[in-house]
């Protein structure tokens, strides 16, 4: 109720003293009522917002496919588990043809056609790097889909903001537009009392100077308007035009305590838990270089085979015809040794374990950084929570503004004074704007940083109202 109250303040109140106010507000009515529907037709709501990440953005289809990349690596080398099967065939055929002279012997000729196929089956029994291999593949992996999720919430985040921006631009518009409509009914009055006799120029002049300087700032708040929504359009990735909410409100309530936000946040965080990967991969990289210096065991099979078609070093007429074939079955058990490298992997052993240090302390420091960004992301939404409440109070400003409008109307009052008041009636109204816009961030930061969720219900009683305080933040 008081939301609503403080974000239209302004229009009702100037309805009862002032007719030239209230048509620009009835003609702002239609306007909406008459582009509403087609509004609706390219309408994204800020609970789209994930979906359309998660659709359209090119970064995240590209860390995608990183993901099945890493995913393919580990299931080769998972397949490392399983025996290989090799087929070779020397010659395909082959044609060997010759003849040797021999002084001692008598002579030989060869004219033959062969085939000389093999199968291989070959299983590793012991292999000192098979299971590291698989373990590396596995964490990075894991990192992989945790570099996915940590993007899609980054953007998820990032595109809040910015639909934020765009709603606190829209407000900003509405803010200055009804500032604008003030000020040129306030020149309409000074040079009506000019004309009458009991103005002065000095007050045409004042307002004059006021209209301009409104003009200027509606027409910057409208060009900040455009780049918000081009900045939107960008991260969604979006080629036809859109539309938004554009009344500004909560998006819910934060109802956890510090503790709870921090002990959520440093168990969830993906950052940390792909720094502890990190760390894992070099000591496991660093247990696999000493590991190539060890034995390795192999059972193989073999089963060569040999078909031919004529002679081969014979001493008689060479006979065409003549075909023959062998085959041989070998199994044995294998034995490699890596003895001795010249201390090379005993060194890339040391070096990937003071890379794994340092991984624990890049750990710390990110642990650090965490808990800094979480305390000050809860103290933020406080803040901003005060800040709200207090707009709330400040609605006298349209009392000072409408009775400064009445003395300045008989006379006993300057346009000074009028003017100083509807800034400050403008001012609480961009205030208000403001704390709201900064209270939404927050939420989104800190849904970012703990991964606990927004309520949309109050029901904490530690964000009711207290003694000091008529009303709380769950009244709004």
């Amino acid at each position: 109720m008081h939301s609503k109250l403080i974000r239209t303040f302004l229009i009702p109140f100037f309805l009862f003293f002032d007719p030239n106010i209230a048509l620009f507000s009835q003609n702002k009515d239609e306007i909406k009522r008459i582009y509403s529907s087609k509004e609706q037709e390219n309408l994204i709501r800020y609970s789209d917002i994930n979906q359309i990440i998660l659709n359209n953005n090119q970064e995240l289809k590209s860390l995608n496919e990183l993901v099945l990349s890493s995913k393919f690596n580990l299931n080769s080398k998972l397949a490392k588990r399983n025996p290989t099967l090799d087929f070779n065939v020397n010659g395909l055929p082959q044609y060997q043809a010759g003849r040797t002279y021999n002084s001692n012997s008598g002579n030989t000729k060869t004219s033959q056609l062969s085939v000389n196929p093999s199968l291989t089956l070959k299983l590793d029994l012991i292999d000192p790097l098979r299971g590291n291999e698989i373990k590396i593949a596995k964490f990075n992996y894991e990192i992989a889909q945790n570099n996915y999720d940590i993007k899609k919430r980054d953007l998820i985040q990032e595109a809040r903001v910015r639909y934020h921006d765009l709603q606190k631009s829209f407000e900003d518009v509405i803010n200055k537009e009804i500032t604008l409509d003030l000020s040129i009914q306030i020149l309409k009055d000074a040079e009506s009392k000019l004309e009458t006799g009991i103005g002065t120029k000095f007050d045409v002049l004042e307002a004059n100077a006021q209209l301009t300087r409104d003009r200027q700032f509606l027409n910057e708040k409208k060009i900040q308007q455009k780049i918000n929504k081009l900045a939107l359009k960008e991260i969604l990735n979006i080629k036809e035009d859109f539309n938004i909410e554009k009344n500004q409100s909560l998006k819910g309530y934060w109802t956890y305590d510090l503790e709870a936000n921090l002990k959520n946040g440093l168990q969830n965080n993906l950052s940390l838990k792909n720094t502890s990967l990190q760390e894992k991969i070099k000591q496991t990289q660093a247990k696999n270089f000493l590991n190539a210096n060890k034995p390795k065991i192999f059972i193989s099979n073999t089963f060569s085979s040999s078909f031919t078609k004529g002679d081969s070093l014979t001493s008689t007429l060479i006979d065409s015809n003549e075909y023959g074939s062998s085959y041989t079955n070998t199994i044995g058990l294998n034995f490699s040794w890596n003895i001795f490298d010249g201390g090379q992997n005993k060194n890339s052993s040391k070096s990937q374990n003071a890379s794994a240090k340092g991984e624990k302390f890049s750990y710390f420091n990110i642990q650090n950084i965490l808990q800094s960004n979480i305390n000050k992301a809860h103290l933020n939404l406080k803040l901003n929570q005060s800040r709200i409440l207090s707009t709330l109070e400040e609605s006298s400003t349209e009392e000072s503004l409408r009775l400064s409008r009445l003395r300045y109307e008989v006379g006993i009052s300057t346009l000074k004074d009028v003017l100083i008041r509807q800034k400050e009636l403008s001012d609480a109204r961009s205030k208000n704007i403001d704390a709201i816009y900064k209270y939404n961030l927050n939420l989104d930061q800190l849904e970012r940083l703990t991964f606990l969720k927004i309520n949309q219900n109050c029901t904490d009683q530690s964000i009711h109202k207290s003694i000091d305080q008529p009303y709380s933040i769950c009244d709004i």
